[in-house]
């Protein structure tokens, strides 16, 4: 496996989204977020496809954000998400930012609390838009039942 900080392209990335099923855009707004990256981690097989990715995103001071982890369903299992993420944090540790955050996808904070992440406490901070209940014009009162949490919040050890 090879490992670089060298970005896919766009069609790649868009390309293991589709592969994983992570969502459908087109291939301008995979340029946009590439783009909009701090940091990008790129996991290739031996025949140099993209297999794995992960992405920060952050202010270059104080906070970095893990924006996707995402590793192709025949690597699954074999290390290559565990090496994308101890990469990442090593790059924003050596940039100078300790503090790296990521929310898990449902049923997977575990693979995060083995790498050192801990979760946050059920009353503290973090909240997700959700954009099926967000529409244009509409507005909230704050009352209502919200819906599900889809993500537990972590933080990396200091």
């Amino acid at each position: 496996m090879e490992y670089s900080f060298a970005p896919p392209t766009a069609a790649e990335f868009q390309a293991l989204y589709g592969e994983t099923g992570w969502g459908a855009w087109d291939l301008e707004r995979f340029a946009r977020a590439l783009s909009g990256s701090w940091v990008v981690c790129s996991a290739r097989d031996e025949a140099g496809r993209l297999v794995g990715i992960g992405r920060l995103i952050s202010d270059g001071a104080l906070h970095a954000f893990v924006t996707e982890m995402i590793v192709s369903e025949g690597v699954r299992g074999t290390g290559v998400g565990g090496e994308v993420l101890a990469r990442l944090v090593d790059e924003a540790r050596r940039r100078g930012v300790d503090d790296v955050q990521l929310f898990a996808a449902r049923g997977r904070a575990s693979f995060y609390e083995q790498r050192g992440f801990v979760r946050r406490h059920e009353d503290g901070p973090g909240m997700d838009l959700d954009t099926v209940v967000a529409t244009p014009g509409a507005r909230g009162d704050g009352e209502g039942d919200g819906g599900a949490d889809d993500h537990a919040g972590v933080v990396s050890r200091r």
